[in-house]
Formats: structure tokens, C-alpha cells, sequence
């Protein structure tokens, strides 16, 4: 047995089962210790049944660990805290049989305060809880006005309560069916049954950096001793997740380069007047950022070697023209473009866009779109257009890349949103042509000392304004209680024709859930604003047909209100979008809020951008202020950065950005640092680690490589 045996080759693990694991992405004994906590649980203060009304009466105030939770829907009465209750227990438990099951209740009372304990299929209890005895019950404490009600708490002795309370209990993403105790007895088994002691990581490597061994990291990542042993291991798997993220785009590159110099090089001839009467027709000026990054990769395009370079540029700053323009001028040569996206939705943007400004400004162009989502009838039209016309622009998602996609003269291929795309797939867009010029995209703001790490096969450029005649985005950031006053700048807005984005965050203990939360959330925000306004929601487990359907109907205005998680944060573009609403928004990271601000304010009306928080905390405040003062992305990563701290391991992290299990380019970016340099040292040694000094590291990374839950999109 090793990394690579199923998941069900583990005791207990039978068909059902491991299909359950299949749906959290394990497939492997190796992919189970991949799958690491997303937090980790400190057992709550223990608080006596009569301070159980205090303990409730503050948002977001907290008892040790004990939070208070209130959900961010329109209209919820109900209150709830996860607390460890003490009572002592003055009338015994009855048992009554319920339709399906027994039903096992048990009223406490101290002082003036009572409370409703209830379990299922647990009639034992009836004996264990006996009455004159202390007891502590940890769970959930749901208050409905003056009535607490306990639904299935756990069950603890004072003495063996006190004895767990200085321990971690870790959280795990979960999948319906699976519950957390199955998850943890099978993570345990794994260890059991894996020989860890071997590490890939040369000694001196670790010595270096002060990094604990990985048997020792990979147990206290599940099972933590404590707050030091849980800091070691996040450590050196965050290391080890840099390491052989640096290694892999390494090796890729060098085996990326063996082919690029299999080719017969032409660079591309002056640019032609195709491009340059686009510019002069334009309704606005490109910016000096922009023309100064049009002239940079004009250069490239008719230089002596094939163009790498990566374009970086804010929300708004004007990319997509710049792609245009090139492709523009690899038509004009006799060449085909692609533009890879990350989105149909986006892909579909792109071609409409793309298709009206060459029929606007008199280019006979052909424009194909190529996507998954598309018939039979129109994919096969699609290639027949691709083989037909040798200077087309081609736009579409990964689809681009399949076997059946067969280019007849690729000179330029774009990718947007370069993060989402890893260097695997830029490989493939890359092999599509016969010598291929690459140009990437991203609107994450990276500073360049770590754009250089993460895209060190890549020339750069920065696009580090927006156009002047764009309004900036007015932000404010409010409280839950300004919640109904949001509500009618939202009809005030939409009643001047305009529409609107709601934003809902993945709640901590419902990520499978993200359906059902939008969705409720929609429903009843339609009772808040009158039926003629329509609102509809869109969330990441919806089919892509359905997605596509709701966007479209959202851009041509049929759709006021769309309610949505962070699926419309890439690049989605809507002009008559004013305002932009999003709830709970101190779980986001600021990136990631500046990347959703930036979904508004692309047309010429005034645009605002609502940020709620629900949250009482001074840190939280503080964080969210930063986008209250400045619009510029590179400025609020960097005070993001200063806030956080290099301690605050859970809660906030930049999505969408490189998404590591642990790791973040940001909060970690000393250890990105380390584990370049030490990387690129190796890499100089022995360019495609074929030494027998470096057998355990080419394995492990080939692993990794090879693995269905990959550390990182390779």
C-alpha cells in the first residue's frame, strides 16, 4: 500500500463510500492527507446555564472560542451559538418514540433560564444522565426569544472537558454523506498505513530554512499537538508547496524551450494600418500604460525570438483592447489568433465584443467562437471555419486546446487571466501552432518582486492606469443594520434603468451548500423590492448552458438584481451595472473585493460598490477601510498584506489567485522567496533533475504532477 492505492483499499472504505470521497477530489491514500483541514476548532469556554442569555446577547461577541453566529438573509430571527454549557441535571430524561425514531429530551433550568436538550436514536441516554450529577454539553444553542434549544450536543464529564480544552480539533471541507468523524478515522488510517519517515526534501534544505520533517509536518497538519507543532507544519507544507511549484513550471519551461527551438522562427512583419485605425476611431485614447505595453509587445512580435510575456493591469485598465490590437495585427500579417478564457461566459463576452468592433470598424475578420457548450453542429461548423480562414481570431475556453481543435496558421495565442490557466495548458494552446507568440493577462495585482517568482518564464508589463474618463467607484462600507437602507438605493438605482450585482460569500460550515444559500438568499430578497424588478441568482454548480442563459439575460437588462457567489468575479463586464452589494464582506480577502468592485463602473453612469459588514471586530474594520481610500489594486494587496500579518493563518484568503491548499504569495511571501531560491539553485545543478542526488524530489513531483488532487493547477 502507498500514495497512489485507491482511497478504497482503506478498512471500511467501501463502493458508496469512496465515491463520497471521489466528490471531495480524493481518489488516493495520498490525496486523503492532501485534504487538509480548512480550520481548526479550540474547545468553547465553559459558560454556566444561567450566563446563557448574555453569551447570546451581542453579536459577534465571543467566549473563548464560542462565536456568534447570525446569518446575513433578510428577516432571520433566529439566534445561534456553538457553546460548551454547564448543568446540573435536576429532573431526569424521557424517551418518547417519534415517528421514525426515539426521541430522547432533557429540560434543564438555573435560575430563570431553561433550556430544551434533544437527541435521536440515543434512548441510552436515559441511564447515562443521571439526575444530581454536573455535566457539560457542547453544540449548538439556538434561541428563539426567550427559549434555548440544544439539538444532538455532545456529552462531557467537567474533568474530561477540562482535559481537552487546550486541544485543536481540525474542520474539513465535507461532502453530504460524509461526516467529520469518517473523515478524521480515515485520515488517521492513512498515516497508519503510509511509511513517512523518507523525505524528499534534502536535510540541508531544511536546516537552512528551519523546517520541520514531512512525517512529522503531514500529522500535526490533521492532528496538531498544539498551536507551536500546528505552526511547524503549516510551515513546511507551505514550503513544500512553493518548492514544487517553482520546480514543476521549471522543468516545464526547460521542456517548453527544448520545443520552441524545434522551430523554424518567423517573426511577424511590421504592424499593418488595421490596428492603428481602430486607435484613431476609438471613443477614447489608450493611455500612455497602454500604449507604452502595445509598443512592448509589437516589439516582441517582430523580434528574433517567440514572445512570453505576461501583461498585468488592474480592473479596468483597458487589457482586452491591447489583446485586440494584437491579434489585429497577427490578422493583418496572414496569421490566426486564439484568445483562451476561463469562463464561457467570458469567452462568449469576448466574441460579441470582438465581432462588433470589426464589423464597426469595416475589418473582415473572420471571428470563430469555440466552446464547450456548443452543439455538435456548431463545434464542427466552428473547425471548418478554423481550417477555412488563415488569419482568424479564435476565441473560446478550454475547448481551444482538445484534440479535435486543429489551427491552420496560429502566430499569437492570449490566455485570460492568466491564474486560472496553468502552465500545462498554455503548453497545449502553444503546441496548437507552428512557432505561436504567447501573451498572458492578469488583473490580480501581483508586486513585480513576486510576479518575477510565479511568472519567471515571462517578460512583464504593467498597465498601471485606468482611462481618465472613467468615474472611479464609489465605496462605502456599512453595517448590518444599513441593510434596508442598501435595499432601497438598490430599487432607487434600478428605477433609473440601472441594475445591480448581490454578492453572498460561502458560509464556513456550509460549503457544500452554495446553491441553496443564494438561492434562499434570492428568494427572499424578492420580497424586499416589487415584482417588476427581476432577480435571479448564479452560483458555480449550475451547467454552464444554465450560467450562459442567466449572464446573457443579465446583460441585455432582462435581469435587474442578479445574486451571485464569487463566479462573477472574472471578468464578466456589464456597463449598466451601477452598484455592487456584498454581504459579509469581511470573509473576503481585499484582492478579491477590489476584483468584484471592479465589475461596476464600466459605463458612463456613476457606479458604488457596498461593502457589508457583519462583523464587530476592530481588525475587520480596519481592513475594509483601505478600499474606502484608494482604488488601486497593487496598493490595497500591499496593506492587506501589512494588516493581516504573517500570524493569521485562517479566515481571509485571496481567491482566485494561484489557489495553493496552504499557501498564500502574499502572507507567505518570505517562504515563496526561500523556496524559489533554493529551487532555481537546483534547477541550475541538474536543469531536468535527472542526477541520482535528485531522484526523491523528481518522484515526489512527478507524484504531485500526476496526483487528482494536485497542490496547486500545474
Amino acid at each position: 500500500m502507498d500514495k497512489t492505492s485507491s482511497i478504497g483499499t482503506l478498512k471500511g472504505i467501501g463502493v458508496k463510500t469512496e465515491q463520497l470521497f471521489q466528490n471531495l477530489g480524493v481518489y488516493t491514500i495520498g490525496d486523503i492527507l492532501l485534504h487538509y483541514p480548512k480550520d481548526y476548532d479550540r474547545m468553547p469556554t465553559i459558560t454556566p446555564l444561567a450566563e446563557l442569555p448574555l453569551l447570546l446577547e451581542t453579536p459577534g461577541k465571543t467566549s473563548g472560542s464560542t462565536q456568534v453566529e447570525e446569518t446575513s438573509v433578510p428577516h432571520q430571527t433566529e439566534r445561534t451559538v456553538t457553546a460548551a454549557v454547564a448543568a446540573r441535571i435536576d429532573k431526569a430524561p424521557y424517551v418518547r418514540a417519534g415517528r421514525k425514531m426515539q426521541i430522547t429530551s432533557l429540560a434543564l433550568q438555573e435560575q430563570n433560564v431553561k433550556a430544551d436538550l434533544v437527541w435521536f436514536r440515543m434512548p441510552y441516554l436515559k441511564s447515562t444522565l443521571k439526575t444530581g450529577e454536573w455535566f457539560i454539553f457542547l453544540g449548538k444553542v439556538t434561541r428563539k426569544g426567550n427559549a434555548f434549544h440544544m439539538e444532538q450536543p455532545q456529552i462531557f464529564t467537567p474533568e474530561k472537558y477540562q482535559s481537552m480544552q487546550n486541544c485543536l480539533w481540525p474542520c474539513y471541507a465535507l461532502t453530504a454523506g460524509l461526516g467529520k468523524n469518517k473523515l478524521s478515522q480515515t485520515i488517521r488510517q492513512a498515516l497508519e498505513s503510509l511509511d513517512l519517515s523518507v523525505d524528499y526534501l534534502p536535510e540541508e534544505i531544511r536546516e537552512r530554512h528551519g523546517l520541520a520533517e514531512y512525517n512529522y509536518a503531514i500529522e500535526n497538519i490533521h492532528f496538531p499537538e498544539n498551536e507551536t507543532a500546528l505552526e511547524q507544519a503549516r510551515r513546511r507544507l507551505i514550503f513544500d508547496e512553493f518548492f514544487q511549484f517553482i520546480l514543476s513550471a521549471g522543468l516545464q519551461k526547460g521542456q517548453m524551450e527544448e520545443v520552441i527551438n524545434d522551430f523554424t522562427f518567423l517573426p511577424l512583419e511590421e504592424p499593418g494600418h488595421w490596428a492603428q485605425q481602430v486607435m484613431e476611431n476609438l471613443p477614447y485614447e489608450l493611455t500612455k500604460a497602454q500604449k507604452r505595453t502595445l509598443l512592448e509587445i509589437r516589439r516582441d512580435l517582430r523580434g528574433q525570438k517567440v514572445m512570453q510575456r505576461l501583461v498585468q493591469g488592474d480592473v479596468g485598465s483597458g487589457k482586452t483592447i491591447i489583446a485586440f490590437l494584437a491579434m489585429l495585427d497577427a490578422a493583418q500579417a496572414g496569421y490566426q489568433s486564439a484568445l483562451m478564457a476561463p469562463t464561457e461566459v467570458l469567452a462568449m463576452q469576448h466574441y460579441q465584443n470582438f465581432t462588433e468592433m470589426c464589423e464597426a470598424y469595416g475589418l473582415h475578420i473572420p471571428v470563430v467562437l469555440l466552446t464547450g457548450s456548443l452543439t455538435v453542429k456548431e463545434k464542427r461548423r466552428a473547425y471548418e471555419r478554423m481550417q477555412l480562414y488563415s488569419n482568424a481570431m479564435i476565441v473560446g475556453t478550454h475547448a481551444l486546446i482538445q484534440e479535435r481543435a486543429v489551427y491552420d496558421n496560429l502566430a499569437l495565442v492570449v490566455t485570460d487571466e492568466q491564474h486560472r490557466f496553468g502552465v500545462k495548458q498554455r503548453e497545449s494552446l502553444f503546441l496548437k501552432g507552428s512557432q505561436p507568440h504567447v501573451l498572458v493577462m492578469s488583473a490580480t495585482p501581483i508586486p513585480r518582486t513576486l510576479a518575477i517568482i510565479l511568472y519567471g518564464d515571462l517578460d512583464i508589463s504593467v498597465i498601471d492606469e485606468v482611462p481618465a474618463k472613467r468615474l472611479p467607484v464609489k465605496s462605502c462600507v456599512v453595517g448590518k443594520k444599513a441593510r434596508n437602507t442598501s435595499y432601497d438605493f438598490l430599487r432607487k438605482e434600478i428605477a433609473k434603468g440601472h441594475q445591480a450585482y448581490v454578492i453572498c460569500p460561502l458560509v464556513e460550515d456550509s460549503e457544500g451548500l452554495e446553491a441553496e444559500n443564494v438561492t434562499d438568499y434570492a428568494e427572499l430578497l424578492k420580497q424586499e423590492v416589487p415584482p417588476e424588478i427581476i432577480v435571479e441568482c448564479l452560483h458555480g454548480k449550475m451547467k454552464s448552458g444554465r450560467k450562459n442563459l442567466i449572464m446573457e439575460q443579465f446583460a441585455r437588462n432582462e435581469i435587474q438584481i442578479l445574486v451571485s457567489t464569487t463566479v462573477i468575479e472574472v471578468g464578466v463586464n456589464v456597463p449598466n451595472a451601477t452598484v455592487m452589494m456584498i454581504e459579509d464582506a469581511q470573509r473576503f480577502g481585499l484582492a478579491q473585493l477590489h476584483q468584484l468592485r471592479g465589475r461596476v463602473g464600466r459605463g458612463m453612469a456613476q457606479s458604488y460598490c457596498i461593502m457589508i459588514n457583519t462583523s464587530d471586530s476592530e481588525k475587520a474594520k480596519k481592513r475594509l477601510e483601505i478600499l474606502n481610500r484608494s482604488n488601486d489594486g497593487f496598493f490595497i494587496a500591499a496593506e492587506d498584506l501589512k494588516l493581516r500579518g504573517p500570524g493569521d493563518f485562517f479566515g481571509i484568503r485571496q481567491s482566485g489567485l494561484l489557489e495553493f491548499r496552504l499557501g498564500d504569495i502574499y502572507q507567505n511571501a518570505d517562504l515563496l522567496k526561500q523556496a524559489s531560491e533554493e529551487a532555481q539553485l537546483i534547477l541550475e545543478e541538474d536543469r531536468r533533475l535527472e542526477s541520482e542526488a535528485h531522484q526523491k524530489i523528481r518522484d515526489h513531483i512527478q507524484y504531485c504532477l500526476n496526483s487528482q488532487a494536485e497542490l496547486v493547477n500545474l
